[in-house]
């Protein structure tokens, strides 16, 4: 069953979603603007994980979870080092 995850600030889903293209370009992944969750296929096959379109009731939590993982790991790490240059440059 498919989850639709909603945003509590409106407009940040638009925000977000430019963040994680940004964020997965320089990663060193091809990242189209328009379409930036299509990079979880394009990282599932670089960890040898068959993620497909549509259903894939096939796959583990853990396989789901290395997807997710590589990619939300990389925002958050880009998130803190965005908040240590804005800390830093308070001072």
């Amino acid at each position: 069953m498919a989850r639709r995850r909603r945003y509590v600030v409106p407009g940040a889903e638009q925000g977000m979603q430019a963040f994680k293209a940004d964020v997965m370009k320089r990663e060193g992944y091809d990242v189209n603007p328009n379409r930036p969750d299509d990079v979880k296929y394009e990282v599932a096959k670089e960890l040898g994980i068959p993620l497909k379109p549509g259903d894939n009731g096939e796959l583990t939590t853990e396989s789901a979870g290395h997807i997710g993982g590589k990619i939300g790991g990389s925002m958050v790490r880009e998130m803190i080092r965005l908040a240590q240059d804005r800390l830093s440059n308070q001072e």
